[in-house]
């Protein structure tokens, strides 16, 4: 009865007008609570989840470990669970040492640390449009294939792209010579032919390449005269000289730097100055350099001395000879690289100083003692002056007994052969300056000095390099034109493509009564490469010359850089013979670079 009451009246009372707006309330907070209580179990879900893939390695673009993209989804597709964690593991490498490792299933994943020195690979992280990735590279070599047919008179292969005077090995440019000091092999510093000749075909093809210079004359005597500050008691006057058929700057100061006769400039970008000068003994010529970042101020200074380089403080010292005090020379220097080359070598971090050309600017040029000068000159580039002061050099250092361009110091190859002695030669270095030569007398509209050297630098390549030429014999059969005339013979390949490149480049250049024999050198040459080129193949890669075959032992691979210079060669080699060998050689080789090997048996 009770019971029975209690039912009607709440039945009764619950549909009545008095708890209807009750009761609906009281249902929607019920629904309200479960639906709060469902969030906050999925919350709870999703930070479990969080701190499981944060842990333990997932796709999430920030969670650690070594999971790639594709795991999660490919472990989704086969129905195993994505939160299975990760473990840590040891790998045992050829049974020899072990290295941690990371399991996922039935995944392994070895740290790239270890498998970029184990398989000499490449690959670093990086953000593209916002995503991080990690770029693999089997090689850090660079092919540059050729635009066109080769000419002899134009581009020499890709130097445009080559600035040897800020190579670390390249001590300074002479200021002298005007041409790069080489530290190489020995750390004062020497005149490399090889370095020298790959220094002018440089700049000879960045003018085949550049935009025109731009250049500003500040002085030239006549019709551009700067306004000069001449202190109390030095003096500056212009007049004609009728050997220079021009109007001169004549400059005469005291001792102290006090006295010099200055220019205060703010000249930006165009840092490559070229004068007529003629000092007298005791007398300066400086540039004053300033650091737009950091306001810094560095005097390059030009003296009557026979000095490379020397280096106090802030100033850095050339010197222009002792004998340049009754001549007018040209002087032509590129003030950055003079900079460059005489700022500290290490600052703190041990780390060599690379100063930006856009960092610096012109404050103040000045002269001190006696002498003249005459069009002086700021531009952005002086490419065929710096190409003609190579090719000088060539001239004025050729043995003319040989024809050679020695080198002079000490050169040990490696075990097992011979050591060369001061003075030996180099058929790459006869090569590039052979093409250097060939350039400078097509430019110069035929200068016979250029061709004379050029043709005289033939004569190495018919003398046997045990007679101190550069010519080996591969089996007693095969002419090869030696980059290191060892004992035994070396047969370094890239050393011979050069040489072949300076006698095609003679050959295509020198009048027809006068390139017999560059072109029987060159077809020669070209025969030996087709029959040898395969033996420096190794599957991989290639040998950087064939000691494995003249002493019997491992080969010497050549590293990544030096392989592309052998497809790079090669490609160009292509474009001046049809042979197929050549071409599908250069394929095969390229595509070493990309991890791609001879098949197995």
């Amino acid at each position: 009865m009770t019971t029975h009451s209690t039912a009607s009246l709440l039945r009764n009372g619950l549909n009545g007008p008095a708890h209807h707006h009750k009761t609906r309330f009281f249902l929607v907070m019920m629904r309200l609570n479960l639906k709060f209580l469902l969030i906050c179990l999925c919350f709870a879900v999703f930070l479990i989840t969080f701190t499981l893939w944060t842990n333990c390695g997932g796709d999430l673009p920030f969670a650690r470990g070594l999971v790639p993209k594709w795991s999660s989804h490919a472990r989704y597709e086969s129905g195993e669970n994505p939160l299975e964690l990760t473990e840590e593991i040891d790998c045992v490498i050829n049974q020899e040492y072990t290295i941690g490792c990371r399991r996922e299933g039935d995944e392994v994943y070895l740290p790239f640390s270890f498998l970029s020195k184990y398989f000499e690979v490449y690959g670093s992280l990086n953000t593209v449009d916002g995503a991080k990735r990690f770029d693999w590279a089997h090689s850090y070599g660079k092919v540059n294939a050729p635009k066109g047919g080769y000419d002899p008179k134009g581009i020499f292969m890709y130097f445009e792209n080559y600035n040897v005077e800020m190579r670390d090995r390249v001590k300074c440019i002479s200021a002298i010579e005007g041409v790069p000091i080489s530290t190489q092999w020995e750390s004062q510093g020497y005149f490399y032919a090889t370095q020298i000749a790959q220094f002018g075909l440089s700049h000879y093809s960045k003018n085949l390449t550049e935009p025109e210079p731009r250049r500003k004359i500040v002085e030239d005597g006549d019709k551009e005269m700067a306004e000069w500050r001449v202190p109390k008691n030095s003096s500056l006057s212009r007049a004609f000289v009728r050997e220079k058929e021009s109007t001169v700057v004549h400059f005469s100061t005291g001792k102290q730097f006090d006295s010099a006769i200055t220019l205060p400039m703010d000249h930006v970008l165009d840092l490559v100055l070229s004068v007529n000068l003629l000092l007298r003994p005791n007398s300066s010529f400086t540039v004053t350099l300033q650091n737009r970042e950091t306001q810094k101020l560095y005097n390059v200074i030009y003296i009557l001395a026979d000095l490379m380089m020397s280096v106090q403080d802030d100033n850095i010292y050339y010197g222009i000879g002792q004998n340049s005090t009754s001549n007018w020379r040209r002087l032509t220097r590129d003030l950055f690289v003079d900079l460059q080359k005489g700022l500290p070598q290490y600052i703190n971090t041990e780390k060599r100083r690379k100063m930006r050309r856009t960092e610096l600017k012109v404050v103040e040029i000045s002269f001190l003692g006696n002498g003249s000068f005459d069009n002086l000159t700021l531009a952005t580039s002086e490419h065929i002056s710096h190409f003609y002061d190579a090719a000088e050099w060539m001239i004025r250092h050729q043995d003319q007994s040989t024809g050679g361009w020695p080198i002079p110091v000490r050169r040990k190859l490696g075990p097992g052969f011979g050591e060369l002695s001061r003075g030996w030669y180099s058929a790459m270095s006869q090569g590039h300056a052979i093409s250097l030569l060939a350039r400078a007398y097509f430019h110069s509209r035929g200068d016979k000095r250029y061709l004379k050297a050029a043709l005289d630098g033939l004569k190495l390549f018919r003398i046997p390099s045990y007679q101190g030429g550069v010519l080996a014999t591969f089996l007693g059969k095969y002419a090869w034109y030696e980059e290191y005339p060892t004992t035994p013979p070396s047969f370094v390949l890239n050393g011979f493509i050069y040489s072949l490149l300076g006698l095609y480049d003679l050959n295509s250049t020198a009048p027809a009564n006068h390139s017999n024999e560059a072109a029987a050198l060159f077809e020669q040459g070209m025969l030996s490469l087709k029959k040898m080129l395969l033996l420096f193949d190794t599957g991989s890669g290639t040998s950087y010359d064939l000691r494995h075959f003249t002493l019997g032992i491992a080969p010497n691979l050549a590293r990544w850089d030096y392989h592309a210079t052998h497809v790079n060669q090669l490609l160009l080699l292509a474009t001046i013979d049809p042979d197929p060998i050549i071409a599908q050689t250069a394929e095969r080789w390229k595509n070493y670079m990309l991890g791609k090997r001879a098949q197995h048996n």
